[in-house]
């Protein structure tokens, strides 16, 4: 059975249009059938629909017979880390304040599988339970998980000045805090969240701020993250962006791993920078619960997305923003974070993203994107896919130098326009 509400990372829409109280409520009773009936662990991040719909979701738990324990503002990490029975965030990760939604971790803090969703979406329609559950709230779940990371994660930051951007988000608190009590001197911006500004000109989604502020306080880096806390991009004492695949690149290269697990998007740089190093590279669809997936398959420690979620399952159970940021920081080893990201070549990428209800690619469609890109021969890629979050055909296009990218990006978006127009 397809999946109709599920997507990339979970269930997310506009809230009162594509999200509304009602699926909520039906999703957390859904879920809490489908784990049994059991303690569900719910976390949420600042979005001003969040306590309306942490509520709903509490109270279709209930109504399954599960209890739901509410943890209040935590990015998604800690909920991976203190799920029960099961964990779910009311979240919409990176997007704008006007989504939100639901995402689910199993008990071992994994994220569902394709065909765990599907089967609570079969459970949707079911009705309450005679007998109901209860809701309780807890009070001491971000400082158990802060002490978490801290303990595996951090080392001496004394000398490091941090600009640390939090998208105002749900570590608004917790990120600053962290990086004080390792002895960094940080600057916060985007760390007094309002309900309404979550991801809105900061953040891990826009390095303008951070950049601009890293620069202005002469910082040593900055790092952003973003809404719910499971990315992670950073920004040079400069001012220039250091994407997810050059972050996971140093810390491939300080953790000395022998595999990494990345997606279709990771930059050609990173992966011959891997080969050079004799790295293996496991490659998985977009999305980092496809990376998670192949990391336990392989057996892998490290991995993770260009978009920032940075996964190191060494002490954890899921990606986790902070947690990369204090690795980032330990594998500086004495150089600038500029030093540190110039051992990876970078190839230029450019993308366009091309509005489309269908989420299916023509058969034709895909058999002249592979032809286009065995003529290509390694020399430079296109990838086209649907968007798992939003009505869109993605497109990536990458080659040694930006006007070679631009054109070839620009051929295949009129491609994709004409077959799907």
């Amino acid at each position: 059975m397809a999946r109709r509400y599920f997507g990339t990372d979970g269930v997310r829409g506009v809230v009162g249009s594509d999200l509304t109280p009602d699926l909520v409520d039906r999703l957390g009773r859904a879920a809490a059938l489908w784990s049994g009936g059991g303690r569900v662990f719910v976390g949420r991040d600042t979005r001003g629909s969040g306590p309306a719909l942490e509520q709903a979701f509490a109270d279709g738990v209930a109504s399954a017979g599960g209890d739901a324990v509410l943890g209040g503002v935590l990015p998604t990490p800690a909920v991976a880390l203190l799920a029960l029975d099961l964990g779910s965030v009311i979240s919409a990760s990176h997007n704008p304040p006007e989504y939100n939604g639901v995402k689910f971790f199993d008990r071992d803090g994994q994220k569902l599988t394709d065909a765990s969703e599907e089967e609570i979406e079969a459970l949707l329609n079911e009705p309450a339970r005679a007998e109901r559950g209860d809701i309780h709230r807890v009070e001491v779940a971000a400082d158990s998980y802060l002490e978490h990371v801290l303990e595996r994660f951090g080392s001496d930051l004394g000398g490091l000045r941090i600009a640390v951007d939090c998208a105002n988000g749900a570590y608004s608190d917790l990120g600053p805090e962290a990086f004080e009590r390792l002895g960094a001197d940080v600057i916060a911006v985007a760390a007094k969240p309002d309900g309404s500004n979550i991801n809105v000109g900061c953040g891990a989604t826009d390095l303008s701020l951070l950049a601009r502020t890293t620069r202005e306080q002469k910082a040593t880096l900055g790092v952003a993250f973003d809404g719910d806390g499971d990315r992670m991009l950073a920004v040079d004492a400069d001012g220039n962006a250091v994407d997810g695949d050059q972050i996971l690149a140093i810390l491939a290269l300080h953790l000395r791993v022998d595999m990494v697990v990345v997606t279709v998007m990771t930059n050609l740089g990173f992966h011959r920078l891997m080969d050079e190093h004799g790295i293996r590279v496991v490659t998985t669809d977009v999305g980092d619960r496809y990376v998670l997936e192949a990391l336990r398959r392989e057996g892998g420690i490290l991995g993770g997305e260009q978009s920032g979620h940075l996964i190191c399952l060494d002490g954890h159970v899921t990606g986790d923003g902070l947690a990369a940021a204090l690795l980032l920081c330990r594998a500086l080893e004495g150089r600038t974070l500029g030093e540190a990201a110039a051992v990876m070549p970078k190839f230029a990428q450019v993308t366009e993203n091309v509005p489309a209800e269908r989420r299916d690619i023509p058969i034709e469609l895909r058999q002249e994107i592979e032809r286009i890109n065995a003529e290509l021969d390694g020399t430079a890629r296109i990838l086209v896919r649907p968007s798992g979050t939003e009505p869109l055909i993605r497109i990536l296009a990458e080659a040694e130098n930006h006007p070679e990218a631009a054109e070839l990006c620009g051929t295949i978006a009129t491609l994709v326009r004409r077959e799907l127009g």
